[in-house]
């Protein structure tokens, strides 16, 4: 990653939105800006923690490893987000890793003053409590479907679960481009899986694509998809 000059507005993530205006100049000091290229690692699962990442721009994905040759996307991270925080306890080592998908500005800040935040600013630390139990319970959810659920359930809810954290632009079409390879990554199937399924769905008029970008087209059909499971 290339370090930058410039630096954000401390208004745009969460560590800035939650912390005490008082804090702000703390944050400004001891913050550092990198510029991450797409495809670019800003931090390897198995590497030891040195500190946290929020997002100004670009997109994030989390993942993990599955075998040598496959991996698990767990979330996607957009502006705003923070990234890195699974790596908090006391082994000090990052369980997954963190790639750009697309060009992307990290507002990154070492451990030391990343836990002397926590410890001075109690309504970001609830508020980072509450993230985690949100990250916990969709996790939950993920690992029901992923046991239950058909993969073209999976593939359904995915979809439809995306839509609603990215929206849709102009034209309908989801707020976040995707390969085919990671959306088969962070349904827990394979691309030869996820490539057939999806051409069934806009056979079905359920789907609609454009390259890479996808479009729901009957949103109630795709939910049925994966509501009965």
């Amino acid at each position: 990653m290339v370090l930058k000059k410039h630096k954000c507005d401390l208004k745009s993530c969460s560590l800035c939105l939650s912390c005490s205006k008082e804090w702000l100049p703390a944050i400004d000091a001891n913050r550092k800006v990198y510029h991450a290229k797409k495809g670019e690692t800003l931090f390897k699962e198995g590497d030891e923690v040195k500190g946290m990442f929020f997002i100004h721009s670009g997109l994030v994905k989390v993942h993990k490893r599955w075998d040598d040759e496959k991996e698990m996307i767990l979330r996607f991270a957009e502006k705003g987000a923070i990234v890195g925080h699974r790596g908090l306890g006391t082994d000090n080592i990052y369980p997954v890793s963190g790639t750009a998908l697309t060009p992307t500005e990290v507002c990154y800040v070492d451990m030391d003053f990343f836990s002397a935040t926590l410890k001075v600013n109690v309504d970001y630390l609830y508020q980072l409590m509450m993230f985690f139990a949100a990250e916990l319970k969709e996790s939950e959810k993920r690992m029901r479907n992923l046991a239950h659920m058909s993969t073209k359930g999976r593939i359904a809810y995915a979809l439809v679960s995306l839509k609603q954290k990215f929206g849709i632009d102009e034209e309908g079409f989801l707020n976040i481009i995707l390969s085919r390879q990671d959306l088969a990554s962070y349904t827990g199937t394979t691309y030869e899986t996820l490539f057939k399924m999806m051409n069934e769905l806009s056979g079905d008029s359920i789907l609609r694509f454009s390259e890479k970008k996808i479009a729901i087209e009957d949103e109630k059909k795709l939910k049925r998809v994966y509501e009965n499971q």
